[in-house]
C-alpha cells in the first residue's frame, strides 16, 4: 500500500509517499546494535539479532510500490521511519527515525527491511545518514517488544518535484 500526498506552498512543491508494515516483537529482541536497526519477515530470532526489533512483518521491500521506491532514489529524498508499538502492559510507544535516501537503494529484498546510520546500502537498506539505531531506541519499547508487541513501521518518503 502506497500514499501520495501533495504540499504545495508558495515557493516549492513535495511529494509524499508511504509504506505501512506490521510487525511483532519477540522474546530475543535486545536492540543493541550501535548502527543499524531491522524489522524482518522472519518468524525467529537468535540473541545474535541484536539490531531487529521485530519478527514476521507482513510486508517486505520487494512489495513496495514502485512511486514509493523511485522517490527514495531520489538524491534530495528524505525518509522518514516512524516505530509504533502497542502493549496492554506498558502502552504505546513511538520512535521516529529520520534519514536519506539514496540512487543506490533497490528494495529487492524479500525478507528485511534495514535502517542504517552510515551510508552503506545493500538490497535490504531502506534508508541511510539515519539519526538513530536500535541501540538508541527506548528501553521501554524494547521491554514491550521482548513480550511479542505488536509493531508498525511507517515509512514516509518526501521530495522535492520536479
Amino acid at each position: 500500500m502506497s500514499i501520495e500526498s501533495e504540499n504545495k506552498n508558495h515557493s516549492t512543491e513535495t511529494k509524499e509517499f508511504s509504506e505501512v508494515i506490521h510487525a511483532q516483537g519477540h522474546t530475543n529482541v535486545s536492540a543493541r546494535h550501535a548502527s543499524t536497526l531491522e524489522v524482518t519477515s522472519d518468524d525467529w530470532l537468535t540473541p545474535a539479532g541484536d539490531c531487529i526489533l521485530a519478527i514476521d512483518a507482513d510486508r517486505v521491500p520487494s512489495d513496495f510500490d514502485t512511486e514509493f521506491i523511485q522517490a527514495c532514489q531520489s538524491p534530495n529524498a528524505i525518509i522518514t521511519a516512524t516505530i509504533t508499538v502497542e502493549s496492554e502492559a506498558v502502552g504505546t510507544h513511538t520512535e521516529k527515525i529520520t534519514g536519506s535516501g539514496s540512487p543506490q537503494l533497490s528494495f529487492d529484498n524479500n525478507r528485511s527491511h534495514v535502517a542504517r546510520t552510515s551510508t552503506y546500502t545493500d538490497d535490504r537498506t531502506v534508508l541511510v545518514d539515519g539519526d538513530t539505531a536500535a541501540a538508541d531506541i527506548d528501553r521501554d519499547m524494547i521491554d514491550a517488544l521482548t513480550t511479542g508487541a505488536k509493531l508498525t513501521l511507517e515509512l514516509s518518503v518526501t521530495i522535492q518535484a520536479d
